[in-house]
């Protein structure tokens, strides 16, 4: 038993995935609805300060058990959603029920046995904080060897430089996200160098990927290797992309996964170039006798609400990246007449058009000048753009039209999945008269991008794209929404109507990183994979 402890936990014997779950609900006080329902005009979110995620919900003991049957498809690892915190291990059989935290402990190490990936995402760390270029290949660790931590304080070295280095100058190691942009080779307006080739056809990225100088290179070239074969394997790259895609892979990922680029690596120049010249046709078309000749009312909601988008982002306080938002959405609106533009559609936009610059330049995409890039470029990102918005927006289609009976329904369902999983907060809810579609309207219509910073909004699209872009939009994002409301349970049932509304519009996320996000995704698939599949759990009453 000892060996098998030392094992992933996928690797164990007898154990089933994504494991055998029991949960634990609360206790539900026998009370009945009290007060007057009352209407709150709602409160505009802004951006929150940040409160630890990973504190524990106290759970009380429960007579009923609920199992979770394996999934088909590959389990998402929660590895990098977990904290690095030792703790202890429990021996169990596939059979033995657990709690969830359990559950979270048990598979609180490596999905890849490969201990020496994390030697190499240490050098590479430590090479981009002290830029000391490598002299020889890092030792590998064995499995009995504890990977080595950067600190403010000097450690051994693997040279005399580095530690003189690390002493005299202790640096926050950056990110992954971090490094792969270091590694761009740019011009002087922090354009790549290839980037001709890079437009034509995104495969070119891959040419300038060296994986095995990057963190997690193992993974990379999972990457590289399906996104180079001459037919892509969608659903290989599914299972790839739902632990989150690489920045730099990001742009020819999410237009294979959106269907907007053909897995026929011969048919990807061709079809680009056509649909490219196909938006900006119909781009001189509508606009042809100028602001004039556009819908007045259409034209002057959509300019509005763009320049309310990410105000303190300085990407999109840009005229430039203005315009090219406003022709976008004006071009969906006129081709999408049954539902129009409606509002929030302006936020869903900003993280496909952030993804596809930040393929074409270095460093942060939202401190960039745009002014730098010539006009093909900026044709080629908005082009690609809407096309892809078009995509994301023709499976979540019916959140938008006359009386958006899609949101409708996802609040329905998220009230019944709260109930089953939170039984206290619900009836909390329910006694203070705070109905659902006072706060969950936004959460379905923006799909959460107001209440996390963008940055983690891109992490979280990884995992939506990879369940499918209609899929994972809709049916996903509801059992997200649910784990982002009882992560909230211990303060909102403290608080009356009037402090659960505003903090409802005010959470405190704004620190929140892609670990964070990913500890929801986590709890997301695990309520998933155990009430997708029984609906009746989840009928009201």
């Amino acid at each position: 038993m000892q060996e098998e402890e030392k094992k992933s936990f996928w690797r164990r014997k007898g154990l089933k995935l994504p494991g055998s779950v029991r949960i634990v609900p609360r206790d539900q006080a026998a009370a009945s609805a009290q007060g007057m329902q009352q209407q709150e005009p709602l409160v505009i979110g802004a951006r929150y300060a940040y409160t630890s995620l990973v504190a524990n919900r106290p759970h009380q003991a429960a007579s009923t058990t609920v199992k979770s049957s394996p999934s088909t498809k590959a389990t998402p690892s929660s590895t990098s959603a977990v904290s690095h915190a030792p703790v202890s291990k429990h021996k169990h059989t596939g059979s033995t029920p657990k709690s969830f935290n359990a559950f979270m402990e048990d598979t609180n190490d490596e999905w890849d046995d490969k201990i020496d990936e994390q030697s190499e995402y240490l050098k590479a760390m430590t090479l981009a904080a002290n830029d000391v270029a490598p002299k020889e290949p890092a030792k590998h660790q064995t499995d009995t060897e504890t990977p080595p931590q950067i600190t403010n304080n000097a450690s051994s070295q693997d040279t005399t430089t580095t530690a003189t280095a690390t002493q005299t100058s202790p640096q926050v190691a950056p990110s992954p996200r971090t490094i792969q942009a270091k590694r761009k080779p740019v011009d002087a307006n922090g354009v790549i160098e290839n980037i001709d080739d890079v437009l034509k056809d995104p495969s070119f990225t891959l040419c300038r990927i060296q994986a095995e100088d990057m963190p997690d290179s193992s993974r990379i070239k999972k990457f590289t290797e399906v996104l180079s074969s001459a037919n892509v394997d969608l659903a290989a790259l599914r299972a790839l992309g739902w632990n989150g895609i690489p920045m730099d892979l990001r742009l020819m990922a999410w237009q294979l996964l959106l269907g907007y680029l053909p897995c026929n690596s011969e048919r990807r120049v061709g079809t680009l170039a056509r649909k490219r010249k196909e938006y900006s046709d119909s781009i001189k078309a509508s606009h042809a006798r100028g602001p004039a000749g556009l819908d007045q009312a259409l034209a002057h909601q959509i300019h509005i609400d763009i320049l309310r988008t990410n105000p303190n982002v300085f990407l999109y306080q840009s005229t430039i990246t203005q315009e090219c938002l406003e022709r976008i959405l004006y071009q969906w609106a006129i081709r999408h007449p049954a539902s129009g533009y409606v509002q929030g559609i302006n936020d869903l936009v900003t993280p496909i058009f952030e993804v596809f610059l930040s393929a074409y330049i270095g460093g942060d995409p939202e401190q960039y000048d745009v002014s730098k890039l010539n006009q093909q470029v900026l044709d080629v990102i908005e082009a690609d753009s809407f096309w892809c918005l078009s995509k994301l927006l023709d499976g979540i289609q019916d959140n938008y039209t006359f009386a958006q009976p899609g949101i409708q329904r996802q609040i329905v369902t998220l009230k019944d999945l709260v109930s089953r999983i939170d039984g206290q907060l619900a009836l909390h809810l329910e006694q203070e008269g705070v109905e659902f579609i006072q706060f969950a309207f936004r959460w379905m219509n923006c799909l959460l991008m107001r209440e996390l910073p963008l940055k983690t909004t891109i992490r979280m699209w990884d995992t939506y794209l990879a369940e499918g872009s209609s899929e994972g939009f809709s049916e996903f994002h509801i059992y997200v929404c649910a784990a982002f409301l009882v992560k909230w349970s211990g303060q909102l049932r403290k608080m009356d109507f009037q402090e659960i509304m505003i903090f409802l519009q005010q959470l405190p996320t704004s620190d929140w990183q892609e670990k964070d996000v990913e500890i929801l995704l986590s709890e997301a698939y695990m309520w998933k994979s155990l009430f997708q599949h029984a609906p009746s759990h989840l009928k009201s009453k």
